[in-house]
C-alpha cells in the first residue's frame, strides 16, 4: 500500500496541476456513472452509455439528459446526481480543502497549488479566505433558495417530496446545472413569480464568480474592487438587459412561445427567465425547439460567452469576451496600451484571451462538424447542441435524444472540455520558453 501511494505521489508530482485536476474530474465521472448503475439508483434499466453521459453532464454542471431524471432515477439516484452536481460546481479541490480544514489537517503546498489552478488564481496567498467565502456563499444561497422554493413545491407535492424538490432545484440552480426532477421541468411554473425570482437569482449568483462575490461581501466599497470584479459586473450589467430585450423582441409574436400569453407581465416574466438562462443555467420555461432561428442564434452566442471565471458557469467567460472587445476597439483606435477602469491590461492577458477564444471556437467547430457528419438532422439543432455542451448550459432543441453512441461520445468530450478545458489550456499557456534566437521583424498582411 505504501509503495502504491509513493508511486502515485511521484507520478502526480510530475504532472501539471491542471492535468491532475482534469484526471480527478474524470475519476469523479467514472465513480458517478458506477453509482448510477447500482440497482438502488435507477427505477428502470439504464445502459453504461446512459450512466456515463448523465454523470458527465452532472459533474460538468451541464444538464443535457438522455434519461428521464424524474422517472428513470430513484430518489437515491437523484441524490447521487445532486452530489455530482455539487462536486462539479463547488470544485473538487475546494471540497477537499474544506474537509481537511474541518478535520484540522494541513493542506500542503501541493494542495494549495492544485487549488490555485482549480480556482483560476495567480497566487496562493488569499486562497484560504476565498475558500471560506465560497463555503459561506454556497451554504447560504442553497439553503435560502431551498426554503423559498419550498413555499411553492411543498403545498403541491407534500412535505417530503416538496422539500426534496426544493433542495434539488436549489442545488441545480446555484451550480448552473439545469437538471430537474420534475416530469415537465419548470414549464408549469413559467409564470410563477417565486420560481422566476429564486431560480434566476441562484444561477446568476453561482455564475458570477466566487472572486466577485468575495469582493462584494467584504463591503469596502467599489474603490477596493479588483479590475476583474469591475469588468465582470459591467459585462453582466450589459448582457442581461440586452438578452432580455432581444428575446422579447424576437419572440413576442411567436405563438409557440410568448405569443400564447396575452398578459404583458407573463410575457416579460418568461422573457426575463429564458433570456438569462443561456448564460450556462440550462432551465427553460418555454419550448426551446419552438424558438425562432434568430433567437436560437442569439442563444448560441450567449452560451459560448457563458458566465464568470471561478464560478459554476462555463463558456469562454464574460471577462474574456469583454477584454476581447476592448482589444478590438483599442486596435481600431491605434492604442498601444489596453486599459479599463483606470487599470492597464497586460499583453499576456490579451494573448491569453485570443488563445482561449480561438481554441474554444475550434472545439465548437469540430464538434459541429463531427455531429453533422454522423447524424441526420437540422444544422441549427446540431450547432445549438454543441454550443450548449461547450458552455455547460444544458438547453437543447430536442437533438440530445437523437444522439447515437458516437454522438454521445462527442458531446461528453465537449462537456468535459467546456468544464476543465481552461485548466488544461492554462498548462500550455504557463509553459514559458525564452527564445535563444531573435529574428528580424517581418510584415504579414492581415484582414
Amino acid at each position: 500500500m505504501r509503495f502504491l501511494r509513493k508511486r502515485l505521489v511521484i507520478a502526480t508530482s510530475r504532472m501539471s496541476p491542471p492535468l491532475v485536476l482534469s484526471l480527478l474530474y474524470a475519476l469523479l465521472i467514472i465513480i458517478g456513472a458506477a453509482a448510477l448503475k447500482l440497482p438502488f439508483s435507477h427505477a428502470t434499466p439504464i445502459t453504461w452509455s446512459d450512466a456515463i453521459f448523465t454523470s458527465t453532464s452532472a459533474v460538468t454542471v451541464t444538464g443535457l439528459v438522455v434519461i428521464d431524471t424524474s422517472s428513470d432515477l430513484t430518489v437515491a439516484g437523484q441524490m447521487v446526481l445532486a452530489f455530482l452536481i455539487q462536486m462539479g460546481g463547488l470544485g473538487l479541490m475546494t471540497f477537499a480543502v474544506l474537509v481537511l480544514g474541518a478535520l484540522g489537517l494541513p493542506v500542503g503546498i501541493s494542495g494549495k497549488i492544485y487549488l490555485r489552478d482549480d480556482l483560476n488564481q495567480t497566487s496562493v496567498s488569499q486562497l484560504s479566505r476565498l475558500v471560506v467565502t465560497i463555503a459561506k456563499v454556497v451554504l447560504y444561497c442553497e439553503f435560502a433558495g431551498a426554503l423559498l422554493l419550498a413555499i411553492t413545491f411543498v403545498p403541491q407535492y407534500g412535505i417530503l417530496q416538496g422539500t426534496w424538490e426544493a433542495v434539488f432545484h436549489a442545488i441545480s440552480a446555484f451550480n448552473n446545472a439545469g437538471f430537474s426532477t420534475l416530469r415537465n421541468g419548470l414549464l408549469p411554473y413559467a409564470t410563477d413569480p417565486l420560481v422566476n425570482i429564486v431560480i434566476p437569482a441562484l444561477f446568476i449568483l453561482g455564475g458570477i464568480g466566487y472572486v466577485v462575490l468575495h469582493d462584494l461581501l467584504r463591503g469596502r466599497g467599489r474603490r477596493t474592487w479588483s479590475l476583474h470584479t469591475k469588468i465582470m459586473l459591467a459585462g453582466t450589467a450589459v448582457l442581461i438587459p440586452f438578452s432580455v430585450a432581444m428575446f422579447a423582441f424576437l419572440e413576442w409574436n411567436n405563438p409557440a412561445t410568448l405569443g400564447q400569453y396575452n398578459n404583458l407581465l407573463h410575457r416579460m416574466t418568461i422573457s426575463w427567465f429564458q433570456a438569462v438562462t443561456p448564460r450556462t443555467a440550462g432551465f427553460n420555461t418555454t419550448d426551446i425547439s419552438a424558438l425562432h432561428d434568430s433567437t436560437s442564434l442569439m442563444f448560441i452566442s450567449l452560451m459560448v460567452i457563458g458566465g464568470g471565471p471561478t464560478s459554476t458557469a462555463g463558456g469562454i467567460k464574460v471577462t474574456t469576451f469583454v477584454v476581447m472587445m476592448l482589444a478590438t476597439v483599442a486596435f481600431f483606435r491605434r492604442q498601444t496600451q489596453l486599459s479599463a477602469f483606470g487599470r492597464s491590461i497586460s499583453l499576456d492577458q490579451v494573448l491569453k484571451v485570443m488563445a482561449l477564444t480561438a481554441i474554444s471556437l475550434m472545439v465548437v467547430f469540430v464538434g459541429i462538424f463531427l455531429l453533422a457528419a454522423s447524424h441526420e438532422g437540422d444544422f441549427l439543432d446540431v450547432a445549438f447542441e454543441v454550443a450548449s455542451a461547450f458552455g455547460t448550459v444544458g438547453l437543447s432543441r430536442g437533438f440530445t435524444e437523437q444522439l447515437n453512441d458516437f454522438g454521445r461520445a462527442v458531446i461528453i468530450a465537449i462537456m468535459f472540455v467546456g468544464r476543465v478545458g481552461p485548466l488544461t489550456l492554462g498548462f500550455f499557456l504557463a509553459t514559458k520558453i525564452t527564445p535563444r534566437v531573435r529574428y528580424p521583424e517581418g510584415k504579414v498582411f492581415l484582414g
